[in-house]
């Protein structure tokens, strides 16, 4: 009788698929570990890294075990239908095998690192701008256009439109995935809205760099326009901007940061999802009194309805994706030559065919190409004013997201927008109708040093002086005709 053991069949996980699923794994399953680890390390948490890292890379290492056992499952049906067993041996005592297991050792030793330096740049990418705006949301071309040329270019994306804390990090999360579901059924709507609702307070965001207390003093500007005119007219005026401050052991206190001051409480209704209608104001200042100022016509009750505290985003809404009107943009550029003043009508030339209805980016191109050329013929100032028109463009219009300076209104100021006039209109009054808003006070604000043009702008008033309008006398607001374009 033969009591020596059988040789054992070797383990079905012996074969080529099975091996390939267990490298794919384990690759995995480092990049996991290494993303988490970021995650939680990292400052701001990424909606867009977790999905890396929590559906991304598990996709791999789902796809790595279902080769692994698919691998010995069909393993088993080859040995059950009697086609042998797979040839995946692997012997020490033959070199060639000795080669076989160094080459592996060594190819999975580089495997890892490259997993590991591919799964760091890729989580510092997803925090960059140029993946939010590029390649996960091509339909955010605007914003990542006018990201680029704004004052927070270096700024993440994800400072502040999530920030720290769990609980906008979930939010965030949630936002994220129904947003990849829009960009992917193309269920998003045109342009794209501004998130007002579930947007961060700025003490939260904002705040993290900035610091409220420490805005202190005036700030010279000069603001220079062309008029729509043959000869395009210059008129600049030269103002101070009473910011003021909040700390008084560093200056003054008030100032157009009045409304933010740590002991005054400024409430607002809106009724309006941009927030571009607000009839009630409530203001209960250091004392503890409170005032409240409304619009003759509004009679509603507002213990129904949102009552909003006013902070920085309220005015500064616009503090990274700003679209600048035709009519800012064009008198920019002739102010730094890009576009020669000394054109006959260029400036009404350039916002014409700049607000033309184009379908693309290259329709538009060729349009404004020919409108000026037309205008223009032989003028040797036309190369220049064509490329400068053609990067306005580029940079503020949007015809395939339908979007421009017109679809999103900005509060900074009261030029092309109410802005400030949304509250500061005049209309807006206590129950008694004695006390209002201040409307077309420019003096509480800012303070016009000198207007006009050439040697007018070198007769400064220190105290200040009446603004002129170069169109004649005026007292409406300035939107009744600025609308930014033609």
């Amino acid at each position: 009788m033969n009591n020596e053991p059988k040789n054992s069949a070797p383990s079905l996980f012996r074969n080529w698929i099975s091996f390939v699923g267990l490298i794919v794994g384990v690759g995995a399953l480092f990049s996991f570990l290494l993303l988490f680890t970021l995650d939680a390390l990292s400052k701001f948490s990424n909606p867009y890294v977790s999905l890396l890292t929590y559906m991304g890379v598990p996709g791999f290492l789902i796809s790595g075990i279902a080769l692994f056992l698919g691998g010995a499952w069909l393993e088993r049906r080859r040995r059950t239908k009697g086609a042998g067993i797979s040839t995946l041996r692997l012997d020490l005592n033959r070199p060639g095998d000795r080669r076989v297991l160094i080459t592996f050792i060594s190819g999975g030793v580089v495997f890892l690192l490259l997993s590991a330096v591919g799964s760091y740049h890729a989580f510092n990418f997803t925090e960059s701008p140029s993946f939010c705006g590029e390649v996960c949301h091509k339909v955010m071309k605007p914003e990542k256009v006018t990201h680029d040329h704004g004052p927070h270019a270096r700024v993440a994306c994800v400072e502040c439109h999530v920030g720290k804390g769990v609980s906008w990090f979930v939010k965030s999360k949630i936002s994220g995935s129904y947003q990849l579901y829009s960009v992917a059924f193309k269920k998003y709507p045109t342009p794209i809205g501004t998130p007002i609702k579930n947007l961060r307070p700025s003490r939260d965001t904002c705040e993290e760099c900035h610091w409220p207390q420490q805005f202190v003093g005036n700030l010279d500007r000069t603001f220079t326009y062309y008029q729509s005119d043959a000869t395009n007219t210059p008129y600049s005026i030269r103002l101070l901007l009473k910011i003021g401050g909040s700390d008084p052991t560093r200056g003054p206190v008030g100032g157009i940061h009045w409304h933010n001051l740590p002991g005054n409480n400024v409430e607002y209704v809106a009724t309006d999802a941009a927030r571009q209608k607000i009839p009630w104001v409530r203001v209960t200042d250091a004392t503890g009194k409170v005032t409240v100022f409304k619009d003759k016509n509004f009679t509603n009750d507002v213990s129904q309805m949102e009552i909003r505290k006013m902070d920085c985003m309220d005015c500064h809404n616009r503090p990274s994706h700003r679209y600048l009107s035709p009519e800012r943009a064009v008198n920019q550029a002739m102010a730094l030559k890009k576009i020669d003043p000394g054109m006959p009508w260029i400036k009404t030339n350039a916002m014409y065919a700049l607000t033309r209805t184009y379908t693309n980016d290259v329709q538009a191109q060729v349009t404004i190409t020919n409108l000026l050329t037309a205008r223009y013929p032989n003028d040797p100032r036309l190369p220049d004013a064509v490329a400068a028109v053609e990067q306005i463009y580029a940079d503020n219009f949007f015809p395939e997201m339908k979007a421009n300076w017109s679809s999103y209104p900005d509060n900074v100021g009261h030029m092309i927008w109410p802005g400030c006039f949304r509250c500061h209109d005049g209309q807006h009054k206590t129950e008694d109708r004695k006390l209002s808003i201040k409307a077309n006070d420019c003096n509480a604000c800012h303070t016009i040093l000198a207007q006009g043009a050439g040697a007018e702008l070198d007769k400064l008033a220190p105290a200040g002086q009446k603004f002129l309008h170069p169109g004649g006398d005026y007292d409406g607001s300035c939107t009744d005709c600025h609308n930014g374009g033609p």
